[in-house]
């Protein structure tokens, strides 16, 4: 079942930065702009707590959101353009929202779904499968926005890539990529790479190998020999 997303959301007239920090550290609440389909821009104020757990969806980053200002009063059909989050805090700063057309073209990330890869016969003879996509970006009418495109794993042979031109789009949907004749490789099988360690350094007749603790000989009664020190040298009288 498909997921649906409303936010609530309050108008607000106090804007700046100031009022910003105050709307984020008094109120709980994310400042947030809402603009798109020839309408004037709206600023917007968001509860922190709900936009957090929303985000959690994947699903959240790609679907079209309603938002119901002021008690829902109003609802207007949306997608996520933009956010701002803290760079160390979990803590999002600001969020833009897209009005949508419905006659209108949108271009959107869409999340990629792989199939299982436990059965394929890569795996099966020791190798692995890369995804080297996650999402990829696309184009159709608001009506026609996937939640997702699957990705089929299961029968990937070593040395097998996947390509954006082998993927099944929904009716209505294309891939800008494929678009501008950009077949890029979405999965590929291969066998693991293997690291091999470098032998440690033999060291030469009388030297010491890195990393080992030089030994003291032992003198002829079983005690250690000692180096004697170097004689010094002192001035010879001169004969009176």
């Amino acid at each position: 079942m498909a997921l649906s997303f409303e936010i609530p959301a309050t108008t607000r007239d106090d804007l700046g930065k100031g009022a910003s920090r105050r709307l984020r550290r008094e109120a709980n609440l994310v400042p947030a702009i809402l603009y798109g389909a020839g309408k004037p821009p709206v600023n917007l104020s968001v509860n922190h707590d709900f936009l957090i757990k929303a985000l959690d969806h994947e699903a959240f980053y790609s679907h079209i959101l309603t938002v119901a200002i002021n008690g829902a009063k109003e609802k207007q059909q949306v997608i996520l353009k933009a956010l701002q989050r803290h760079p160390y805090k979990p803590r999002i700063l600001h969020m833009d929202l897209l009005r949508i057309d419905a006659n209108a073209k949108l271009t959107m990330r869409i999340p990629l779904h792989f199939s299982t890869a436990e059965n394929a016969p890569a795996v099966k003879e020791g190798g692995v499968i890369s995804h080297l996509m996650g999402d990829i970006e696309v184009r159709c009418l608001p009506a026609d926005l996937p939640e997702y495109i699957s990705v089929d794993v299961s029968n990937m042979v070593l040395n097998q890539h996947i390509h954006l031109s082998e993927l099944t789009f929904p009716k209505g949907v294309e891939s800008v990529l494929l678009s501008h004749d950009d077949d890029q490789s979405v999965a590929s099988a291969h066998m693991p790479r293997i690291i091999e360690e470098e032998p440690a350094p033999v060291a030469a007749e009388g030297e010491v190998a890195a990393g080992e603790v030089p030994t003291v000989e032992e003198g002829k009664e079983g005690e250690a020999a000692t180096a004697t020190p170097a004689a010094t040298e002192t001035p010879e009288k001169k004969k009176t």
